[in-house]
């Protein structure tokens, strides 16, 4: 029997928050991550993998499923993906020590695709003028889950068990999931073809090398064996995948397909969003937990911190979360009227502008409150702008993994960007201590300004789709009358 198709509206509201529900976990454990290396015995190494094998998976799996959703049905992807992710989460309140708990966040990692199947399904479904407010919405709350899931957790981890981080996510997960199955069309677009194995190795190998270099490097050492090697892993395997799928029938990945223009700075933008972006946030809180009357002890002259708790750090994310919610639809709006390069190039110019707010002005909570809408209208522009070019820039049936490898790019970024930060704030610290000095905050915000400047840069050269069919058919129109 043919399912019932909703108005789009219902699916609008559905994908909406089934978005919000990953959102939130991908960022819930940032702040609970002491208390979970206090409850459950463990070292810091081994609990940053609590984040770390959940953006390895994730980023191994979204193209995968993404493609799958293309050949066997977006809807039915993205209720497996939920599915993963609910039992990843139910596994995970019920870990029993860190081990198990890492096993159980690889699991929801799996569940990743999300976004990507959610963006074809509206592209399949929706009027075409509808289509662009809608990503921008969906893209959104990437972002406002996130802000607001750093906001959740620091209540949770201050006045209950951190199991209820897992519980909580569990719980709207499991209304997405039915939600989506009940009223959620499949789509009508697919594209029968077989599954390419070697391509998905070749790309997994590569990914989880970088990866695990990438999120290891400051632990082992930059120049150490181990990293080192995983980084030329990492560079012959996604070398050998990009060979591979050229000479494959049937690729899990058109490489020409990202070859193109509009793909291909799209993606170079949206690694350098992720870098920015990811940096900023987690910056942020670590910067205003930090005990005021600490650094003040330690240092004479410049100090900083505002003796936060998780709690109150979380709020100052709050006006960046309230400004995504519109910064999205409105991209949309607008990049129907200008192109979606023009909203992407503002997105990435006002993170740059809040970046070096923060860089310049950060004594005072107001000025890390003033800056955090502009941070947060930037990621909202740039997010939204980035999915309707990538979908409207490829054919239906290439939707899915199209926008999977874009998500891949932002996350690779955003692991950098941490990295990078983490790295920034070891090397300068107070003397004689091991208490980050607040030249590493403020050269970490520096260089997220100038790479997302960069990235505004790159985004004007995006030649858009509508922009290239005009130009294709005014060649045409050429030829014919001739």
């Amino acid at each position: 029997m043919e399912v019932e198709r909703q108005h789009h509206n219902v699916t609008l509201a559905i994908l909406t928050l089934a978005g919000i529900a990953f959102a939130l976990q991908q960022t819930m454990v940032i702040p609970a991550l002491p208390t979970l290396q206090r409850d459950l015995h463990t070292t810091t190494t081994w609990v940053t993998w609590v984040l770390t094998v959940f953006l390895l998976v994730a980023s191994v799996a979204t193209p995968i499923l993404g493609k799958l959703g293309d050949q066997y049905g977006k809807e039915r992807l993205l209720v497996i993906s939920l599915a993963l992710f609910f039992v990843g989460s139910v596994g995970a309140a019920a870990a029993w020590n860190i081990w198990s708990l890492i096993a159980w966040r690889a699991v929801q990692g799996a569940g990743a695709a999300v976004f990507p199947l959610s963006y074809g399904i509206i592209r399949d479904e929706f009027p075409r003028e509808k289509v662009g407010v809608a990503i921008g919405l969906v893209s959104a709350v990437f972002g406002i889950g996130g802000g607001f899931g750093i906001v959740l957790s620091g209540v949770i981890v201050d006045n209950v068990s951190w199991r209820w981080l897992f519980i909580v996510g569990a719980v709207g997960i499991g209304v997405a999931t039915v939600l989506v199955h009940r009223f959620v069309p499949e789509s009508p677009v697919k594209t029968p073809s077989s599954v390419d194995y070697v391509g998905g190795a070749l790309l997994s190998g590569g990914l989880i090398s970088m990866l695990v270099a990438l999120t290891e490097g400051e632990n082992w050492g930059w120049t150490s064996s181990r990293t080192l090697g995983l980084g030329a892993a990492a560079l012959v395997l996604l070398l050998a995948w990009g060979y591979a799928e050229l000479h494959v029938e049937e690729p899990m990945v058109d490489m020409r397909m990202l070859a193109r223009r509009e793909i291909l700075f799209t993606n170079i933008t949206a690694l350098i969003a992720g870098f920015a972006m990811f940096g900023t946030f987690v910056l942020v809180p670590n910067f205003v937990e930090t005990p005021h009357g600490l650094t003040a002890s330690l240092q004479r002259g410049v100090t900083y911190g505002f003796d936060a708790s998780a709690t109150k750090a979380g709020l100052y994310l709050l006006p960046s979360s309230f400004a995504l919610l519109f910064a999205g639809p409105l991209a949309g709006l607008i990049g129907r009227r200008t192109g979606f390069k023009w909203p992407l190039a503002a997105g990435m110019l006002l993170v740059s502008i809040s970046a070096a707010w923060l860089a310049e002005w950060h004594d005072r909570p107001w000025q890390i409150l003033a800056a955090m809408p502009v941070l947060g209208v930037g990621v909202g522009f740039a997010f939204a702008a980035m999915a309707t070019l990538i979908t409207e820039a490829v054919r239906p049936t290439e939707t899915g993994v199209a926008t999977g490898m874009n998500t891949v790019a932002r996350t690779v970024g955003g692991v950098v960007g941490g990295q990078i930060g983490a790295a920034l704030l070891a090397a300068h610290t107070i003397r004689g201590t091991e208490v980050p000095s607040v030249d590493g905050f403020t050269i970490a915000f520096a260089i997220a300004a100038v790479v997302a400047l960069i990235g505004a840069a790159v985004a004007v050269f995006i030649t858009p789709p509508g922009a290239r069919r005009r130009e294709r058919l005014v060649v045409a129109t050429s030829e014919a009358a001739d």
